[in-house]
């Protein structure tokens, strides 16, 4: 069965392109213009991943809007912002609202459709392979490797699922520094340095959420990140 792919593009040209690509490619497409038509089609069937432009009509950020809604209706389903939008703002905007990758419009097809693998590839290893430990722990942290959820003293912490895999990267071997390209391998993601940063903000602000005192990510200026051990 071919992969499922939903594209939400108000510009038909646009949108067109895009999906005679993806379709060369071997992917099903589905098509949307509106935040509205897009909600309602995906409430009835989630694709496997998503693309969607901030700008959509009337909607100047419905991008971002459906980006929180999808996310309510599944944290593990791979969203890529895919937009003309290039500023840090709208960059570190659509990470907060969930999404697992941002890309510009100026960005060539051949690297879009490896951002596109890369997701897919880290779902099916996700799937595919069986974990050492179904459920890793290190101090207050647990970690579930089958339902993809994270805990941090005992309260659900709400991760993507390209943050549950970097957090699960870092906390593995505690104290272990990882630099951007090993998160990268070890998250099977293909993003640029900013976009790395952006997350690690991002789970820091989710886990300070349940627990202001939170303080487990180290930034190793020069070199990477690590969680460090409980002491």
């Amino acid at each position: 069965m071919p992969r499922r792919i939903a594209i939400v593009e108000d510009d038909p040209a646009i949108r067109a392109n895009y999906a005679d690509v993806l379709k060369k490619h071997g992917y099903e497409v589905v098509q949307y213009v509106s935040r509205p038509d897009a909600l309602a089609g995906m409430r009835t069937r989630l694709p496997e991943l998503a693309l969607l432009d901030i700008g959509l009509g009337d909607e100047v950020d419905g991008g971002f809007a459906l980006c929180r809604e999808l996310r309510a209706l599944s944290a593990t389903l791979p969203i890529i912002f895919l937009t003309a939008r290039d500023s840090d703002f709208d960059m570190v905007s659509g990470l907060r609202m969930g999404a697992d990758d941002y890309v510009t419009k100026s960005m060539s097809l051949p690297h879009l459709l490896a951002r596109v693998s890369a997701l897919f590839r880290r779902a099916d290893l996700a799937r595919e392979t069986a974990p050492a430990e179904d459920v890793l722990t290190r101090g207050d942290l647990t970690l579930d490797l089958q339902r993809f959820t994270v805990a941090w003293k005992t309260r659900l912490v709400e991760l993507t699922l390209t943050e549950f895999w970097m957090v699960h990267a870092l906390a593995k071997f505690p104290g272990h520094v990882k630099n951007r390209e090993q998160l990268m391998s070890e998250v099977h993601i293909v993003v640029d340095d900013s976009t790395i940063t952006s997350h690690v903000k991002r789970i820091r602000r989710k886990f300070a959420e349940t627990d202001p005192a939170f303080d487990r990510i180290d930034t190793v200026y020069g070199m990477g990140y690590r969680w460090r051990a409980d002491t």
